[in-house]
C-alpha cells in the first residue's frame, strides 16, 4: 500500500437538527471530507453499523471519491448519531453511546505523513487501543484536534493524548479546561508547547479569530472575516483544522495557513452542517491556493 499524505481516525455520524434535517458529521469525517475535496486522498479509519445509516455513509464516501478501505462495519452497534440543538447560532450536542465508532478495531492502512484524530472516539478503550496501534506503527506527525463533549471526556486522558501529539488545535474554553487555569492566551500556549513538547498549537477564539504558535518561536494571529450569512457554526472548527493540516502538508507559511483556514471556516458557517457535497464549493479556493484538487 502506498504512502498517503494523511490518515484520519475517529467518528463518523449523522447530525440531526431541530428542523428535522440530518447531515453527515463527526469531526474526523468532516476533516477527511474536506481534505478529499482539496486533493489529499486521506485514509479514513472509522466504524459504522450494519444499518441504513452505515450504508448511506459508505455510499457518500464512494460518491465523493474517498477510500473506504478503512471504514469498518459493526454487526452489533449502530452508526453514530448526534442530536444538535442551536441557541443563538451556537450548537450543543446529545451524543448517542455506545455506537459503532466506539469499537474501531486495529487497522493496517499503510504509511502516512500525518495522522489526524480527535478526542471523542477515544472515550472507548477499544478505539483508544486501535489508535495506539496505528500511531505506534509509523513516525509521521500527529495532529490532535481537541473536542471536549461532556460527559465524554476526562482531563487526565486528554492530557495523555497531548503527550503523543506534535500539533494540537483547541479553543479557548478547552484550553482552560485542560490547563485548569485562566492564564492569558499567550502564556497558556507557551505552557502547552513546553509541557507537552509540541511542535505547534492552534488556538481558536470563535468570532474573535485564531492564533498559532510553534516551538521554534513563530507567532501568528488572524481576525475572522465578516460573514453576511451565518446558518450555523457546526463544523467550523473542523473546516479550520482541515486547512491547517493542508498547510502543514504543503509547507505554507504559518500566517498564510491561518488566513486560509479562517477563510474556509467563514465559508462553512454559511452552510447547514459541516460538509458540502458540491465540488465547486471547494474549487474556487483550491484554484486560489494553487491546489490540484
Amino acid at each position: 500500500m502506498t504512502e498517503s499524505p494523511v490518515c484520519v481516525f475517529g467518528e463518523v455520524l449523522f447530525d440531526h437538527f431541530p428542523d428535522g434535517t440530518r447531515v453527515l458529521g463527526g469531526a474526523p469525517f468532516n476533516v477527511a471530507w474536506h481534505l478529499q475535496a482539496f486533493g489529499q486522498s486521506p485514509r479514513f479509519v472509522s466504524r459504522v453499523g450494519n444499518d441504513d445509516d452505515g450504508a448511506q455513509i459508505r455510499r457518500a464516501m464512494t460518491g465523493w471519491g474517498m477510500d473506504t478501505s478503512g471504514l469498518q462495519t459493526d454487526d452489533a452497534l449502530p452508526t453514530g448519531r448526534v442530536t444538535v440543538s442551536l441557541a443563538g447560532g451556537e450548537p450543543s450536542y446529545d451524543i448517542v453511546h455506545p455506537c459503532a465508532y466506539d469499537a474501531i478495531a486495529p487497522a493496517d492502512v499503510g504509511s502516512w505523513r500525518l495522522l489526524y484524530h480527535g478526542s471523542l472516539a477515544l472515550r472507548s478503550p477499544t478505539s483508544r487501543a486501535a489508535l495506539g496501534r496505528l500511531a505506534s506503527a509509523h513516525t509521521g506527525q500527529v495532529f490532535l484536534d481537541v473536542n471536549l463533549r461532556p460527559p465524554w471526556w476526562q482531563r487526565d486522558a486528554v492530557r495523555e493524548l497531548l503527550r503523543t501529539a506534535d500539533w494540537v488545535k483547541l479553543n479557548t474554553d478547552e484550553m482552560r479546561e485542560l490547563l485548569g487555569s485562566d492564564a492569558a492566551d499567550d502564556a497558556a500556549i507557551d505552557d502547552l508547547l513546553a509541557t507537552y513538547e509540541l511542535q505547534g498549537v492552534v488556538l481558536t477564539h470563535g468570532e474573535r479569530g485564531a492564533q498559532a504558535a510553534t516551538a521554534d518561536g513563530q507567532r501568528s494571529r488572524i481576525a475572522p472575516q465578516n460573514s453576511d450569512r451565518v446558518v450555523d457554526t457546526v463544523g467550523a472548527g473542523d473546516a479550520f483544522a482541515s486547512v491547517m493540516i493542508l498547510g502543514l502538508l504543503r509547507a505554507w507559511p504559518l500566517q498564510e495557513t491561518l488566513e486560509r483556514a479562517q477563510q474556509f471556516a467563514s465559508r462553512i458557517v454559511g452552510q447547514r452542517g459541516a460538509t458540502v457535497a458540491d465540488p465547486s464549493f471547494y474549487r474556487q479556493l483550491a484554484d486560489a491556493w494553487a491546489i490540484d484538487a
